[in-house]
Order: C-alpha cells, then structure tokens, then sequence
C-alpha cells in the first residue's frame, strides 16, 4: 500500500471531523493526524475504511484505538517538542507515530510479540525512529531512560501502575485509561510533587486490558 493523494484527502476530512464534532482544538495533534497515514497501520482489507472514526482488528487479538481517541489522549498529553514521552502498549504503532509526528521523544513499551515485531518493521518501512522500543512489561515501565515528562498508556488498567507515576518529572503529566475490562475513565495525572498528584477525569471508554508479564 502507498500513501496516496485519495488517503490524504480522506485525512483532511478526518481531521475535519476532529476539530469540528469531536472538539480537537491541538493544531499539533491535528497536523500530526493529517500527516500519519493510519492506512499502513492496519490489513489491507480494512483500507477503505482506514480514516472513519472506527477501531479495526489488529494482531494479537488487539485493537486499533478510533482516531477519535488518538486523538483525545494525545491532545490531553498537552505534548511539547523534545519531551521524553514514555508510551505503555506500542500496539501497530499508530499512537506511536502521532506521537513522533507531534516531535516527542518516544520510548515505547509492548508485551506481545507479535505486535513488537509488526510495528518495528512498520517504523523501518516509514522511516519513523522511536528513542526505544521494548518487548516488556508495561506495569514496569522504563525505569533506565526515566524520569519522563509525559506518559500515555492506550490499554486499560484495573489498578494504578504506581511504577509508572514514579518515573515521571513533577510537572509531568500521565494520561491512563482505569477501571474493569468492559469500560474505564480516561484520567490525567500531574504530579505536582515527589508525593502529589492532581487528577482529572474525562469520561467513558472502552479499551483493551493491561495485562502483566510478556506473552507470545
């Protein structure tokens, strides 16, 4: 599959439809969307449908988060230039991207190596270079490259990985789905101070569970 003048047209159309009916108003997270091709991240059977505010299967028996939710963590992320940004579940790689396209510094974490695998050769194919990329256990984080100034977890946590507050700056700031399997709250974390956090909530979704360890 190419990137083709009918994807980007599909794109501005996408980014249309986030700026007006969802409320993205992040000229960095739009410009990042309008130019990450969503298409390469998901099967080929799947392409035409690639830019409507959809999920698709993905390896693993994964999901691939609706660009509306992309787009909602990433804007809630507040993300600046040059910031480390510590991302829990690469998954195909999409967020992942966004999050370069938005010039983070991103050292992403996966536990199932079937998507490992995928989405380190699809940032070969596109010329995308995360800082780090690592088949492991996304409870534990990174703790060698911390502190990070944002972390973005794209699964559901039944509890808070305390792990992962840990390795963030103060000042920093973590965008996490909680609560049981059939549906969380997407939250925002400050960390205020070594032993403060602030917490905003920001509504329903449904996502696919964090899980520890690594499996095949």
């Amino acid at each position: 599959m190419q990137d083709s003048f009918v994807h980007k047209g599909k794109r501005k159309i996408l980014v249309d439809y986030l700026r007006h009916k969802i409320g993205i108003s992040d000229e960095n997270v739009l410009k990042a969307m309008s130019e990450v091709p969503r298409h390469l991240f998901i099967e080929s059977i799947f392409e035409d449908f690639a830019y409507e505010d959809r999920a698709f299967p993905i390896l693993a028996n994964q999901t691939i988060s609706h660009p509306s939710t992309v787009a909602e963590q990433s804007e809630l992320l507040q993300v600046k230039p040059g910031e480390k940004i510590l991302e829990i579940g690469t998954g195909c790689g999409y967020q992942t991207a966004v999050l370069i396209a938005m010039k983070g510094l991103v050292y992403t974490v996966e536990r199932q190596k079937e998507l490992f695998d995928f989405s380190k050769k699809k940032f070969r194919e596109l010329h995308l270079s995360p800082k780090f990329q690592s088949f492991g256990d996304g409870f534990a984080g990174l703790p060698t490259f911390a502190p990070f100034d944002k972390v973005i977890v794209t699964c559901g946590a039944s509890v808070l990985p305390m792990e992962l507050l840990k390795q963030m700056k103060v000042g920093g700031k973590m965008v996490i789905p909680l609560g049981p399997t059939d549906e969380q709250v997407l939250y925002r974390f400050t960390k205020v101070s070594l032993t403060e956090f602030e917490k905003e909530e920001f509504g329903a979704y449904k996502f696919v569970p964090m899980l520890n360890n690594t499996n095949q």
